[in-house]
């Protein structure tokens, strides 16, 4: 994401910090973080994860920079690095439009799957296709009205999977502070957490099995 203010009150500990960066001659690399959170989502997304899962391990791997500028190279290849560190969830409140990325992005997406890795990734807030959480390799997340945290939806019309609380929210924010914010890039780390709460008692859960896990636990299961 744009990476996780850290010592802020309402995320508390961040485990490892990093950076996709371009080096000297272009390449894109992965550093040790020393800016943190340059926008403030992020921080929010860490925040929400604290919330409902304290006693989460958090690392924070920035693809976006001042402005929420970035790029599909640094998304991917970001994304990459988080897989082959073998996390066992990896929370995406981001995605790209961009058709040229697709289909690297739905190979890692399925690496992710079968090597135990779970990407939790928001649906687009505008109806637009984008990616990866078109993928059914990945739990795709959108958002509903409901107050409480801890409640979500099965959706029985995909695309979209499942809904998390995602209207009105006051999240972390940098400065310490929080904002008042609206959208699918906080309805996933609800979810997010909520399967890092399932995956605290049951760790030997495949993605596959986790999401049955949602679906047979969804507070609109029958």
């Amino acid at each position: 994401d744009s990476g996780i203010e850290l010592d802020h009150p309402l995320v508390g500990r961040v485990d490892h910090s990093v950076a996709v960066v371009r080096g000297e001659d272009r390449a894109l690399q992965v550093v040790e973080d020393s800016e943190g959170d340059l926008c403030g989502h992020g921080t929010a997304c860490a925040g929400i994860v604290r919330a409902l899962a304290p006693d989460v391990e958090l690392t924070s791997v920035r693809v976006l920079g001042a402005g929420y500028t970035g790029g599909g190279e640094i998304l991917l290849h970001g994304l990459g690095w988080a897989i082959e560190q073998g996390f066992p969830i990896v929370n995406m409140s981001l995605s790209t439009t961009r058709t040229k990325y697709v289909e690297r992005l739905h190979v890692l997406a399925d690496r992710a799957y079968f090597r135990r890795v779970l990407l939790v990734a928001s649906a687009h807030n505008m109806p637009v296709e984008s990616f990866p959480w078109r993928f059914a390799s990945v739990i795709s997340v959108g958002s509903h009205e409901e107050p409480d945290p801890l409640t979500f939806f099965y959706n029985p019309s995909p695309p979209v999977e499942f809904f998390g609380r995602g209207l009105d929210l006051d999240v972390a924010w940098i400065g310490g502070g929080t904002l008042r914010c609206t959208g699918n890039s906080f309805a996933t780390p609800h979810i997010a957490a909520i399967c890092a709460l399932i995956l605290g008692k049951h760790p030997d859960l495949t993605p596959f099995q986790l999401k049955s896990v949602l679906y047979q636990t969804a507070s609109n299961a029958r």
